[in-house]
């Protein structure tokens, strides 16, 4: 089993970067496939702590290839800064690659997005602002610009005048001054000419992998419910963070993938606007917040939060064909006497076990609980499963028998070390 997919199974922010971290070490590619610097993964190594929003968080094994695949918009400011920042925590990194299919995000696309966001009212996204959005529009357009002609000087100069001629006049129509074709372009070609040795047709060297049987692990960005399809349309994200967007955005075929992980808190999380049927807006929410410190790597926002949707992670379940499990965050709901669990919805008085289609009807659904017992204790010495209280495994026995899913993975803490592998077989085989 040599191809494994890393996905969200919520609405994003599972602690995959921790969870990729650790599978890391036993990958020889490690490959994001979707999103832009929108996504933000947090790794904690002993008394380091890195923040990643473009690099895969894999990059921290010196042996492993991290590859920026064909389905990202990247920003090459931010990838950049991150790059250094990162090699001066850790200077020993494994080996970059970004796609020459890859678009690329510049100001306009930023600009843009908040732009567009304010101009929504009340009906706001809840948008990161980093320009993803109008990236992946510009890409559906055909007037994006792919990290091969970012990095082709005369072609990316000759490009960059073209789409830069649109949006001055798609900028004026905000009443925003023009953005100036020179200051732009000496600014790019400086990142591009940093970014050049990295560049490369990653989509045949994922190939390549594959077929000679290497370990490449696919880490997926934000969540399953943020898909542009199978998501809580219109809030979601411009691209497929999905399994199947591992194939979508990186070359290799859906026959090629071994196993898919989904990666879930023991409780719900949602960032940004959109429908949240289990959300404690309420002192409950709140502690769930402050003991998992809830706030986002990207932008700093507090996380809405609220009890285990077992509704939509059956339904992720299902979506991504998960081989199994990776409940992380166990170790947050230490302390709660009880612990209600969703298990359907009730919209207009019928029982249902899928979240609508349509987001309308999401936010009418009530959710219908089960109460479970809680738990006391600091789960984060536990390395076993024996290590766990009884009713912790109560909890997770519940999620399994929901879902139909197998847990194969633990987190019970922020560090690598703090980690308990169930099922090593629905990982590499």
């Amino acid at each position: 089993m040599p191809t494994l997919v890393i996905v969200g199974a919520q609405w994003g922010d599972e602690a995959k970067g921790k969870i990729v971290d650790v599978l890391g070490d036993g990958a020889k590619f490690v490959v994001r496939f979707s999103g832009g610097n929108n996504a933000g993964h947090t790794v904690i190594v002993g008394d380091r702590e890195f923040k990643f929003h473009l690099l895969p968080a894999g990059i921290l094994h010196p042996g492993s290839t991290a590859v920026l695949g064909s389905g990202m918009v990247i920003c090459p400011r931010s990838l950049l800064e991150e790059l250094d920042r990162t090699r001066v925590i850790q200077p020993d990194l494994g080996t970059l690659r970004i796609s020459s299919s890859a678009h690329v995000v510049f100001p306009y696309h930023r600009m843009l997005d908040q732009l567009e966001e304010e101009a929504r009212g009340e009906n706001k996204i809840g948008t990161t602002a980093r320009g993803i959005g109008p990236a992946y529009e510009d890409k559906v357009a055909r007037i994006g610009i792919r990290m091969a002609e970012f990095v082709n000087p005369d072609r990316h100069r000759k490009r960059l005048q073209e789409v830069l001629a649109v949006k001055n006049r798609l900028l004026g129509l905000f009443g925003q001054d023009p953005l100036d074709f020179d200051e732009l372009y000496d600014e790019y070609a400086a990142y591009a000419e940093r970014l050049t040795p990295f560049v490369a047709d990653t989509d045949v060297i994922l190939q390549d992998a594959v077929e000679a049987g290497e370990r490449v692990m696919f880490e997926g960005a934000q969540g399953t419910f943020l898909d542009l399809d199978a998501g809580t349309y219109p809030y979601v994200t411009s691209s497929h963070p999905i399994a199947a967007g591992a194939c979508l955005g990186t070359g290799v075929g859906p026959r090629a993938i071994d196993s898919v992980l989904g990666v879930c808190k023991a409780y719900t999380t949602r960032v940004g606007s959109g429908p949240f049927p289990t959300e404690q807006d309420n002192a409950e929410g709140a502690r769930i917040r402050e003991q998992g410190k809830e706030y986002g790597t990207t932008t700093g926002r507090g996380r809405r939060c609220g009890w285990l949707d077992l509704v939509a992670l059956r339904q992720s379940c299902r979506t991504n064909t998960l081989s199994g499990l990776i409940v992380t965050r166990l170790d947050v709901l230490s302390g709660f006497e009880r612990l209600p669990v969703a298990v359907a919805y009730r919209l207009r008085g019928t029982t249902i076990h899928h979240l609508p289609a349509d987001v309308a009807d999401l936010a009418q659904v009530e959710p219908i609980y089960e109460v479970l017992d809680g738990w006391d204790g600091d789960l984060r010495s536990a390395r076993r499963l024996s290590d766990l209280p009884s009713a912790t495994l109560r909890y997770l026995e519940f999620i399994e028998d929901h879902t139909k899913t197998p847990a194969a993975i633990l987190s019970v803490g922020p560090d690598r070390e703090e980690t308990i592998v169930l099922r090593p077989d629905l990982i590499w085989g």
